[in-house]
């Protein structure tokens, strides 16, 4: 009797371990705990685990934003995996910006995944605030937050338009912003991130506004990416609203092996349409994000592509 319960005890020790081997761990960074990125990240970490039948496991990590992911790319070993604009990574290869006095060769190593749902650019206006358009904006009273990527375009835009001074900017928290215009201290906010926005969810069911769509001019005088946001993503919004974005995109670096950068790429676009019946942005991306990415693919990830069929630029193998 001794001898099979050492016999059983072995086997399940060497089982243990085979599962051990088996078992890839993953550091996602991400963002701040209350972004939508943070709860995508989550999303992201359930989808892995269970595509890949418990052998992924996905831990998130929240950070203080990508200029912090990016950094981190050169010190992090492993299995390292965080999202950022592509541009961010442009500068950081480059040794320009934030990235001057910080430059580092291992900032080369860094290799992209997959693309993740866009900053999108959000000009929300209370629907009796009198706004139809930017120029309706002057004497208004707008809040734009402050410290984030959204206060910052807001910022560029409204100079780009002719705002800049014509507009009072709102001391206020983003975070406040839906009960600030629902009390009429503010006529509007401006947001940045994926669609559709919590933020904007909750200020068109409870308030009822317009989000303000962008020409083509003005689109071209921000230099950023048009973006079209479809018709009934937000309540009472019965047309197209067109307006900007930033792309941004899941990167790892070259101490990933080929075989779980497949693994974690062919996850991710198996299981995007069961992340969208959770969670309406991932419907936002497509293949066609990919050419949005610049720099160049983990081998890993262009192994799924080429399977799949997908258009890869020479630039980004």
């Amino acid at each position: 009797m001794k001898l099979l319960h050492s016999c059983v005890a072995a086997a399940a020790l060497v089982a243990f371990s085979i599962s051990a081997q088996a078992e890839t761990r993953v550091t996602y960074k991400s963002a701040k705990t209350s972004s939508s990125y943070y709860q995508m990240a989550v999303q992201i970490a359930e989808a892995m685990k269970e595509a890949s039948n418990g052998d992924i496991i996905v831990t998130v990590e929240e950070s203080q934003g990508s200029v912090q992911n990016v950094m981190e790319a050169a010190v992090r070993p492993g299995n390292y995996v965080f999202t950022t604009p592509p541009v961010l990574v442009k500068l950081a290869k480059g040794g320009k910006a934030m990235f001057e006095k910080r430059a580092n060769p291992k900032f080369g190593e860094i290799r992209a995944l997959f693309p993740i749902p866009s900053l999108t650019m959000h000009f929300v206006v209370g629907e009796d605030s009198g706004i139809e358009s930017f120029a309706d904006m002057k004497g208004k009273k707008i809040l734009i937050g402050k410290g984030s990527f959204g206060a910052r375009e807001g910022a560029k835009y409204l100079k780009l338009f002719g705002l800049e001074g014509e507009v009072e900017l709102a001391d206020v928290e983003l975070s406040n912003a839906v009960p600030a215009l629902k009390n009429g201290q503010i006529d509007g906010f401006v947001t940045a991130g994926s669609y559709p926005a919590p933020n904007v969810i909750e200020a068109a069911a409870g308030t009822g506004v317009d989000v303000l769509s962008l020409s083509d001019d003005q689109i071209a005088q921000t230099k950023r990416t048009k973006l079209v946001i479809p018709a009934g993503t937000y309540a009472g919004q019965d047309a197209d609203i067109t307006t900007t974005s930033l792309p941004v995109v899941a990167y790892t670096t070259t101490q990933m092996d080929d075989a779980t950068a497949y693994a974690l790429t062919k996850s991710f676009w198996d299981q995007k349409e069961k992340m969208g019946k959770g969670a309406a942005w991932w419907n936002g991306v497509d293949k066609d994000l990919l050419g949005n990415i610049s720099g160049k693919i983990h081998p890993g990830a262009l192994k799924f592509y080429d399977e799949v069929g997908y258009t890869i630029t020479d630039a980004q193998r």
